[in-house]
C-alpha cells in the first residue's frame, strides 16, 4: 500500500495543451476536515485507508497543498443542456489535478470538485456545498455495490467556509475519480468551434487511452462509437432495472465511458412510479424515469453527429439502431434475474410489464418488492405481496402467470432460490430520506450516520444485524423531498 507521498502520477489529459485544459489551483477552504472516505475507491489508488485519517488528507483535498508532480486542469467543453446547445460549459467548479497511475497499470483521474472559480464558472463561486457533496459520494458508492458503472468518490472534505445558495450553507469538496473524464460534450466543442486538428487529436486520444482494442478493427472510430453505444445501453438498463433515476442527462453530464456521471438532483425509486421526476427544476419532465431511456438514444445521436468527420453518417446511424435492441435485451436479462428467473421465455417482457403496471397503480415499494418475492417459495411470496396492490384480482393473475412461469424452470431448493434472488436484489438502497438524515447531522458537525450509511450501502445484498432501520419504507415526508440543480 502507499502513502499520500508515494503516489505515481502520469497526466496525461494535461499533455494535451491548454486548447483542452487551463491550468488553475484550488481555492483551499477554512478549517478542511474528513467527513468520510471510502476504503474502496482508495485501493484503487494502492492508497492506504489509514492515510484518510492524517491531517495531509484533508489538507491535499481541501485545497491547502498539492503534490508536486500535479498538473490541476480545468477542462473545457459544451453541450446540450435540456435540449438546447451551450457552447461553452467546462468545469467551473471542478478541477482535474492529474492522474495516478497504480501497481494494476490502472491510469485513475482525481478530480476535485467544489475546488473554486475557474474560467468557466459563469458567474458562479466554483463551491460545493456540504449536503451536495454527501449526497455524490453516497450515491457514487452505492452505485459500484450495486454493479451499475460509476465514477468513484475517494472522499468529502468539510469547511467553515460559507456559500450561499438558496441560504448559506459550507462548503465542501469531494473528490472523484474515474478512468477518464471526458464527455460527449467534449466532442460536441471541438466539432462545433469548428477546430478540426484539435478535434482530431481528442479522438485519437480518447481511441488510443480508453478504446486501444477498438484499433484493431478497419475502422477504429466507429468501432469506439460502437463500444460507447453498447455500454450506455447497458448502463441506462442497470439504472432502469434498478430504479435509479439520474435527474440532468445532459450531454455534458455523460461519460464517453459509459458511466454514471455527474450525480445532482439523483434519486432512487420509492414507490413504482414510471413518470417519477427526481428534479425539481425539470419543469417539463424531459428526464423522467420513463425517459431515461429515449434521452440515452437522443444523447448518443448528439454524439454522433459531433464524430461525423470521423465516421459515416450511414454507419452511425447503423450503430444507432442497436442501442434500443442492445437496451431491452440488457435490461430483460436484469429483470429475469430480479424475478428469479434463470432462462428465457418469448413472453417474459410481458410478465414484466405487467408487474410493472400493477406497481404502477398502487404505490409499491420498488426496491422491498423484488427482495421480499425471493424470501419465501413462489406461492407464499405472493401470497404475502399480494395485499401491497390496489388491483387485487389483477395481481392474482399476474400471480398465477408468475408461479406457473417459475415452475416450468424446475424444482429448486427454496435457499438456494433465496441466495440467488437475494444476490441481485439489495435490501438496502440510498433513499433521499436516509441521505437527507445524514446530511442535517453532517450538518450539525456529527458525520458518525454519513458513515454509518455509506458502509451499509456498500454492502446492499447483505442482511447486516442492527441495520433494520435502513431496509424500511420511507415515511411519507421522505417520499417527497425536493432536489434541485444547486449544489
Amino acid at each position: 500500500m502507499k502513502t499520500l507521498e508515494t503516489l505515481t502520477f502520469d497526466n496525461r489529459f494535461a499533455r494535451l495543451g491548454d486548447s483542452f485544459s487551463t491550468h488553475v489551483l484550488p481555492e483551499p477552504i477554512d478549517n478542511p476536515r474528513l467527513v468520510v472516505a471510502s476504503p474502496a475507491a482508495m485501493a484503487l489508488l494502492d492508497l492506504d485507508p489509514s492515510e484518510a485519517q492524517a491531517p495531509l488528507f484533508a489538507e491535499i483535498f481541501g485545497g491547502h497543498k498539492l503534490w508536486a508532480e500535479t498538473e490541476p486542469r480545468a477542462m473545457v467543453y459544451s453541450g446540450h443542456q435540456f435540449g438546447h446547445y451551450n457552447p461553452q460549459l467546462g468545469d467551473g467548479r471542478g478541477l482535474l489535478l492529474g492522474e495516478v497511475y497504480n501497481e494494476a497499470g490502472e491510469h485513475w483521474d482525481l478530480h476535485l470538485k467544489g475546488a473554486g472559480q475557474t474560467p468557466f464558472s459563469r458567474m458562479g463561486d466554483g463551491r460545493a456545498v456540504l449536503r451536495s457533496s454527501i449526497r455524490e459520494f453516497l450515491a457514487s458508492e452505492a452505485l459500484h455495490a450495486l454493479g451499475i458503472p460509476t465514477t468513484r468518490a475517494l472522499c468529502v472534505i468539510g469547511s467553515d467556509t460559507p456559500v450561499w445558495r438558496e441560504k448559506q450553507e459550507r462548503a465542501a469538496m469531494v473528490l472523484r475519480l474515474a478512468p477518464s473524464h471526458v464527455r460527449f460534450g467534449h466532442f460536441e466543442y471541438f466539432y462545433y468551434t469548428k477546430k478540426p486538428e484539435l478535434h482530431a487529436a481528442l479522438a485519437e486520444h480518447v481511441l488510443n487511452l480508453h478504446f486501444a482494442e477498438c484499433r484493431e478493427q478497419s475502422e477504429p472510430y466507429l468501432a469506439m462509437f460502437r463500444e460507447i453505444v453498447e455500454r450506455n445501453a447497458e448502463l441506462i438498463a442497470k439504472w432502469q432495472a434498478y430504479g435509479f433515476c439520474h435527474g440532468v442527462m445532459n450531454t455534458d453530464n455523460m461519460s464517453i465511458l459509459g458511466i454514471t456521471f455527474d450525480f445532482g438532483p439523483f434519486a432512487f425509486l420509492d414507490d413504482f412510479d414510471a413518470n417519477f421526476i427526481c428534479n425539481h427544476s425539470d419543469d417539463q419532465g424531459r428526464y423522467s424515469f420513463s425517459n431515461q431511456v429515449p434521452i440515452g438514444q437522443w444523447n448518443l445521436s448528439a454524439l454522433a453527429q459531433a464524430l461525423t468527420p470521423f465516421i459515416s453518417v450511414e454507419a452511425l446511424r447503423e450503430t444507432l439502431g442497436l442501442y434500443l435492441p442492445l437496451f431491452q435485451a440488457h435490461y430483460l436479462d436484469l429483470m429475469r434475474r430480479r424475478l428469479g428467473l434463470t432462462l428465457a421465455e418469448e413472453d417474459d417482457q410481458k410478465l414484466v410489464e405487467r408487474l410493472l403496471q400493477l406497481m404502477q397503480n398502487s404505490g409499491v415499494d420498488y426496491s422491498l418488492f423484488f427482495r421480499r418475492l425471493g424470501d419465501q417459495f413462489p406461492e407464499h411470496a405472493v401470497a404475502i405481496l399480494r395485499d401491497d396492490f390496489a388491483d387485487l384480482k389483477g395481481f392474482d393473475a399476474w400471480g398465477e402467470l408468475y408461479i406457473a412461469r417459475v415452475s416450468r424452470e424446475g424444482a429448486v431448493d427454496q435457499d438456494q432460490r433465496r441466495a440467488r434472488m437475494h444476490a441481485v436484489n439489495p435490501l438496502y438502497v440510498l433513499r433521499n430520506y436516509l441521505a437527507q438524515k445524514a446530511i442535517d447531522a453532517a450538518e450539525s458537525g456529527d458525520y458518525d450516520e454519513v458513515r454509518r450509511l455509506h458502509t451499509v450501502l456498500s454492502h446492499p445484498f447483505e442482511e447486516q444485524p442492527g441495520m433494520d432501520s435502513y431496509a424500511q419504507r420511507p415515511p411519507e415526508w421522505g417520499k417527497h423531498l425536493e432536489i434541485s440543480c444547486s449544489s
